[in-house]
């Protein structure tokens, strides 16, 4: 039982609280629920390649073919059990991206304080609210000291608001109001402690209900997803018209419709593109887990499609260019001259500015969240240890904390001696010079020391003391006669590996602006330590909102930095930005960044100090807060979408020669050449070539640093297009000579299938090593590249095929006779010729355009 201030919380029982949540449900958003097993299997039978397959087994049985329908009914179990896998695995890794912490609460159950997982507080849970705690659920304060919460995230008002208590029956009242006695889901305490009851959990509380109305916004689609579903309707529609021709054609010229449904079957599985949309959600899932290795996850993977084309990218300054850890920088004893702090160990500070660091760690919490306090104290411990201004046996009696109208802390301390006590205060250096009485001309002096620190990027705290020789303790700050000690500079160190990424940012043509709520001088600063361009200038938030739609899109085309900008500026910013033409890429952490999250093309929000539902409106989540790892997590994104061309060319492709064989037979004459059985083994090399081999290839150099893409550039743009179908025209012009001519050549109708099915693998393998590289010949690819999916691929596709000519049994499977080796040998030949002269192409292009 916990009591206070003759108040006494019981607290609920651990029976009365799992009632309560087995009642209520548990203190989270509600997710999306994984379809059933059955449910799976299902959907991924209705898929067009599998009913094809079903139908040509079925076709097969009333051929009387038993082996063949077996085989095709086997292989559609297979390729079923294979699907459900890969997607089952998918829905676990996206599962777990989004699992990126486990939050706790301290409740009261059984009279006991426990501390349990923030999913599991009910309503009416007594919580303990401790200074640096996250509020687990909206509740009402029954009682607190000196209870502050910022609650910024719901209301963009950076000012901690002071909290009441009030009674158990009271009700809640709206975010944002000083002097209240609710509390809310995701705010921060800054100051004090409390206890509160629980009114409200979940979806129920104020930052559940904005997480759930963005939660229940459509995505729009994709550009890419929606250019490929346009690509798959048109092909899908032309297959159709083809197969029903080649019904027709059989009926017509050969007398034989059941033969004409076969081969119309044989022709829709060569023809039908279902690779296109798996290729796109495999690239960008094996993509989303590339780029969680550097620390960002992928709520929606199809975000790394467009990461790649990134052409601003708009960062907070606080956690992402800076590392989010103050540190003491520089000091100063009254106006005297500044002393540089560096992080060498160990520093001896001069005796000048020994008492600087004595009174404000003197005007500092012992045991503090605040960042300047926790800087103050690690200085004093390295610097100060062992001398006599660090006072362990002082004892704090009286804290006087700041206030709207007085921007400083005072602390009132005793000392060892009889009746002797200190005071140090410290805070906004206006606020101490006029606690000190500072005349105009030292006020003036002490504001400039302050503006110059200021314009080197520095937080600046001004520090203050005074004596009390009575028992008697003051009412207020400004009763005691302090006089002035010095000041105190803090900084937000950059991170290290900002200026590496800023310069690889301009190398690849990205450009990078800042925004923050610091002051102007400092964020010019910082700006310039970071690596950037500031020779434009400075913009503050309101000075962009005071601008005409005309005039704010010439602003941001030309300045990088913004100050004392709000979360609604950034809006501005971004749809002012993508006024302009250009993709937007844009971190953030709160809830009121949520709208310019889900306006930008890609949001980032801070996992480690964001919200959920920050997280829940970005598309990405930055888990280390690095600016570093947006600089790796774009190039990666660049490499997803130079394989996904690179895959998409093969496809299409690889596609021609099959469709061809299917259909060309019948108009020339010739018996056919295809079966079910042969799409399917290549289906089973076309597959993992698209989705892995090509997916886990090295990235072109020169890809990484070109400029970013035009926003909405078409992936099968005209050159793409004829690129392919030369390609796979090649192809299947030589595979039909082959066979042809092995006919004339009086081979037997098994044994020229056979030569053309050889020419068509082999060739399938050629494509996939040509399309490898974009500026390298394919020999230089194999001989030099560590892509283990792509040679595994190679060397097993020609051992099975190797087997379906030498085996007996599996040439009569596949309606093969054994042709002659000086034949194999031709066709292997004529197949990789047949793609290999691409590679004159691609160095001549690379010569003529360095960039390509």
């Amino acid at each position: 039982m916990i009591t206070s201030a003759a108040k006494t919380w019981p607290g609920l029982s651990q029976s009365d609280a799992e009632a309560r949540l087995a009642r209520d449900g548990k203190n989270e958003l509600e997710g999306d629920t994984s379809p059933s097993l059955w449910g799976a299997v299902l959907a991924i039978v209705r898929q067009p390649i599998f009913l094809l397959m079903l139908g040509a087994g079925v076709l097969y049985l009333v051929l009387g073919g038993l082996s063949d329908a077996l085989a095709l009914l086997g292989a559609v179990v297979a390729m079923i059990g294979l699907s459900l896998y890969q997607e089952r695995k998918t829905e676990r890794a996206v599962h777990e991206l989004k699992q990126l912490t486990a939050p706790l609460a301290h409740v009261i159950r059984d009279g006991a304080p426990r501390t349990i997982e923030n999913r599991l507080v009910v309503v009416g849970d007594v919580v303990i609210l401790r200074e640096g705690d996250r509020v687990p659920a909206d509740a009402m304060v029954l009682d607190c000291t000196n209870l502050r919460v910022d609650e910024s995230l719901l209301t963009g008002e950076s000012v901690p608001l002071d909290k009441l208590p009030g009674t158990e029956a009271a009700l809640l009242a709206p975010p944002g109001r000083d002097d209240e006695t609710s509390v809310y889901a995701g705010t921060l305490v800054v100051r004090g402690t409390g206890v509160a009851v629980v009114r409200a959990t979940g979806a129920r509380t104020a930052i559940g209900s904005i997480g759930t109305s963005l939660r229940d916004t459509v995505t729009k689609k994709s550009v890419l997803r929606s250019e490929v579903d346009a690509v798959v309707r048109r092909v899908a529609l032309g297959g159709l018209a083809l197969c029903a021709l080649l019904i027709v054609l059989y009926g017509v010229l050969a007398h034989d419709y059941l033969a004409g449904l076969l081969a119309a079957i044989t022709l829709a599985m060569a023809i039908l593109p279902e690779e296109f949309p798996v290729v796109l959600t495999v690239f960008t899932l094996l993509g989303a887990f590339r780029i969680a290795k550097h620390g960002v996850l992928a709520r929606r993977p199809e975000a790394i499609e467009a990461l790649g084309s990134a052409s601003v990218l708009c960062v907070d300054k606080t956690g992402t260019i800076t590392e989010n850890k103050m540190r003491v920088a520089e000091l100063r004893a009254n106006v005297g001259e500044p002393f540089p702090v560096t992080t060498e160990l160990p520093q001896q500070l001069p005796e000048a500015v020994h008492e600087v660091m004595e009174f404000a760690i003197l005007a500092s919490a012992p045991e503090s969240f605040d960042p300047m306090d926790q800087a103050l104290h690690a200085l004093g411990e390295r610097a100060l240890r062992g001398t006599e201004h660090l006072h362990t046996d002082y004892t704090r009696e009286q804290e006087y904390p700041l206030t709207r109208s007085l921007l400083a802390v005072t602390h009132l301390w005793r000392t060892a001696e009889a009746h002797g006590h200190v005071v140090a205060a410290k805070g906004a250096p206006e606020a101490i010079a006029d606690l000190c009485h500072l005349s105009g001309e030292e006020a003036t002096a002490l504001l400039e020391q302050v503006a110059g620190m200021a314009a080197r990027g520095q937080r600046v705290l001004a520090v203050a003391r005074a004596r009390l020789d009575q028992e008697r303790h003051p009412e207020h700050a400004h009763d005691f006669v302090f006089s002035l000690v010095g000041l105190v500079g803090f900084e937000d160190p950059v991170r290290a590996s900002v200026p590496a990424a800023m310069a690889a940012f301009a190398k690849a043509g990205v450009r990078v602006v800042m925004i923050t709520g610091d002051h102007a001088a400092t964020a010019c600063a910082l700006a310039r330590q970071a690596g950037m361009d500031v020779a434009q200038g400075v913009m503050t938030g309101d000075q962009l909102a005071a601008l005409s739609e005309t005039e704010r899109s010439a602003a941001v085309a030309r300045v990088s930095v913004f100050a004392r900008a709000a979360p609604d500026h950034k809006l501005l910013i971004v749809r002012a930005l993508q006024a302009a033409g250009q993709l937007v890429a844009m971190t953030g952490d709160g809830v009121n960044d949520a709208p310019a999250l889900k306006a930008a093309h890609i949001g980032i929000a801070l996992g480690a100090r964001g919200t959920d539902v920050a997280r829940e409106a970005a598309a990405l989540v930055l888990t280390n807060e690095d600016f570093g790892t947006i600089a790796q997590a774009i190039m990666l994104g660049r490499r997803v979408f130079e394989n996904l061309r690179k895959a998409m060319m093969y496809i299409l492709a690889v596609h021609i020669p099959i469709a061809g064989l299917a259909l060309l037979p019948i108009l020339l004459g010739l018996p056919a050449v295809l079966f079910p059985i042969h799409v399917v083994f290549l289906e089973l090399v076309i597959d993992p070539a698209c989705t892995i081999a090509l997916e886990a290839e090295a990235p072109d150099p020169a890809a990484l640093l070109a400029p970013p893409r035009a926003h909405g550039a078409a992936l099968f743009d005209r050159q793409v297009v004829l690129t392919s179908i030369a390609q796979g025209l090649a192809l299947l012009v030589t595979i039909v000579i082959v066979y042809a001519v092995s006919l004339a050549q009086r081979l037997s109708v098994d044994q020229a299938r056979a030569l053309a099915f050889v020419t068509l693998v082999v060739g399938n393998l050629s494509l996939i090593s040509v399309q490898r590289s974009r500026t390298r010949s394919a020999l230089f690819t194999l001989l030099r590249s560590r892509n283990v999916p792509a040679t595994a691929l190679s060397l097993s596709t020609l051992a099975v095929l190797a087997a379906t000519l030498l085996w007996p049994k599996a040439r009569t499977f596949f309606h093969f006779a054994l042709p002659p080796t000086s034949a194999i040998a031709v066709a292997v030949a004529a197949a990789m010729a047949s793609v290999l002269w691409y590679d004159i192409v691609k160095l001549s292009r690379a010569r003529s355009q360095p960039g390509v």
